[in-house]
């Protein structure tokens, strides 16, 4: 893709998401440091702008931010109440504007190219940011520029609730003197990395030999490289909401057999659960599937928190299949099912879970992404794959 100077792609927003849901139902709450998040053994999920200038952050462990800024109120927060909100600006942006992709439960990027010819793209965008004021009563912030990259920078340089252009011609102008942690896809391990090189901001960054890079981070320096340097030629992907993700497995004999059974549907499950959070989505429902031999096949379901966290979706798999095997006749086929689907990543919707548990997830997740999602099993799904 050539980048041209007719491109325009915007970045919406949403400042503060979790927290200005919060305020928005409880408007007692306004103007006060907030925390949304979970147990002292969990992680902050987000904050308000009041608790940063004490240095608190989201990804912070509770206890942490408790400590830092002890005046703040803390919510648990209500995941179905932010995709409540998320269904609503979602629906504002696509009765608005003809090409948008949706990146987040509280971000969009929307593509502006060709909208000249019937009105200023920056009217429209602005008017839009009006728009989701008025009908549902959350602050936006956007940033316009001529990639993807560029926009989502512009947008955070923004905030709170503003907005920020950035010419053709001027992306690596404007990126050079951020700190390089500003960049998307820099995270703390690589910045450290960098830092100790010398390597503070994306000016530096951008004119640090490709080869090195290469060298140091392998593709990801070159990916890094390009960003610093305001290159960014990938598309705005339509928005279309899926509806589910499910998998089954017919045996090749069979079987009653409960140890073989409970194995297969634990490795299903872990299965989609890692595909759920390699497309940053959560699961509000989960419906197991039994096909006995004589062909009848029964399903059961269950509503569940919004997650995609495999010990839960392990519980209530297995829940699900105890109660729905009754007739003890020989089963042909499992399957698995989740729907409800929704935005969102692990940590959003840890409020219970601690620290290790989500440096865990992390882990395992970064194996299966490089190495393959086979690599790393629970030894109990183990005989459900042979």
């Amino acid at each position: 893709m050539i980048l041209t100077p007719d491109r325009h792609i915007a970045h919406l927003d949403m400042d503060t998401f979790f927290v200005s849901v919060e305020r928005l139902k409880n408007s007692a709450l306004q103007g006060k440091p907030l925390i949304v998040g979970g147990g002292d053994r969990g992680v902050v999920t987000a904050c308000s702008y009041e608790t940063r200038k004490f240095q608190v952050h989201s990804g912070m462990s509770m206890k942490m931010a408790r400590r830092l800024c002890p005046e703040a109120i803390v919510i648990k927060g209500d995941f179905e109440d932010y995709s409540k909100y998320s269904r609503v600006v979602t629906d504002i942006v696509d009765d608005t504007v003809p090409l948008f992709e949706k990146a987040s439960i509280d971000e969009f990027y929307i593509d502006l190219t060709g909208m000249d010819k019937y009105s200023r793209y920056n009217i429209l965008i602005e008017a839009l940011k009006k728009k989701i004021w008025k009908e549902s009563g959350l602050p936006v912030s956007y940033g316009v520029a001529s990639n993807k990259l560029v926009s989502k920078v512009a947008t955070n340089e923004a905030k709170p609730n503003g907005q920020l252009e950035i010419p053709f011609g001027e992306e690596k102008t404007f990126l050079a003197p951020l700190t390089i942690d500003k960049i998307p896809g820099i995270g703390k391990e690589t910045a450290i990395l960098l830092i100790q090189r010398g390597v503070e901001t994306a000016k530096f960054l951008s004119e640090m030999p490709i080869e090195m890079l290469e060298a140091l981070l392998g593709k990801t320096g070159i990916e890094l490289w390009r960003k610093a340097n305001g290159i960014d030629e990938t598309p705005v992907i339509p928005y279309r909401e899926q509806k589910s993700m499910s998998t089954e497995n017919t045996f090749h004999n069979d079987t009653t057999n409960m140890t073989f059974l409970h194995s297969s549907l634990i490795r299903m499950t872990e299965t989609i659960a890692f595909e759920l959070r390699k497309q940053n989505r959560l699961t509000g429902c989960v419906t197991v599937k039994i096909k006995y031999s004589n062909f009848d096949t029964t399903t059961k379901q269950k509503r569940i928190h919004y997650t995609n966290a495999d010990h839960t979706l392990l519980q209530t798999a297995r829940e699900l299949f105890d109660r729905l095997y009754e007739r003890r006749l020989l089963i042909r086929l499992v399957g698995i099912r989740f729907s409800d689907l929704i935005p969102g990543n692990y940590q959003i919707h840890l409020y219970e879970d601690t620290e290790e548990m989500i440096r865990l997830y992390q882990a395992i997740d970064s194996v299966k992404n490089r190495y393959g999602e086979k690599l790393v099993m629970r030894a109990v799904g183990l005989q459900g794959a042979l």
